[in-house]
């Protein structure tokens, strides 16, 4: 089975990362942008486009975490929480969610038929990192697409990529290049 036949969720690629003056922005958020966009073709409809929203009422440490991060509570229609222009004509199946993992019963679901989760988008020290162990605790392949994922910086982007590589085989670290199949 290669890649190009599990389902790509696309993770957060959204205003609020993209955006230089963002307090949120990741750095080489265009570099994974690029990525995303080799993979898109090979992934057809199997593709899900994520998006990390605040929650109406923050609850348990998340209130912590807001009283930190307070310009990010708005509602999930505010444009720092829409995908970025370039994805948003794309995206045809979308998951939200509160939370830094975007592995939800929808996106089970969405990848049940493959057996194999194609991670792409940003942070990768968060959100990915985050959709990528709980996917792989729910007995699914996970192949995080190095070159199509930013982190907050580039020593966190790598550290997270040496982490998730750890749990092999249940976690796989691989190129753009190996996710679609082209020669090396």
């Amino acid at each position: 089975m290669t890649a190009a036949t599990g389902h790509l969720a696309v993770i957060d690629m959204q205003r609020v990362f993209a955006e230089p003056d963002s307090p949120w922005a990741t750095p080489r958020f265009a570099e994974a942008a690029a990525g995303v966009r080799r993979l898109l073709p090979a992934f057809g409809e199997r593709v899900t486009f994520t998006r990390f929203l605040a929650p109406g009422k923050p609850e348990g440490a998340w209130r912590a975490y807001y009283d930190q991060w307070p310009f990010a509570l708005q509602p999930p229609d505010a444009s720092l929480w829409r995908l970025t222009d370039e994805f948003a004509d794309r995206a045809r199946q979308f998951v939200d969610a509160p939370t830094f993992g975007k592995w939800t019963p929808e996106l089970a679901e969405r990848v049940a038929s493959t057996g194999r989760l194609v991670l792409a988008g940003v942070s990768t020290d968060c959100c990915v990192l985050s959709t990528a162990l709980a996917a792989a605790d729910a007995g699914v392949e996970v192949l995080v697409v190095a070159d199509a994922c930013a982190g907050v910086d580039d020593d966190s982007h790598a550290k997270a990529l040496h982490v998730m590589d750890l749990y092999r085989p249940l976690i796989r670290v691989i190129t753009v290049a190996e996710a679609v199949g082209e020669p090396s």
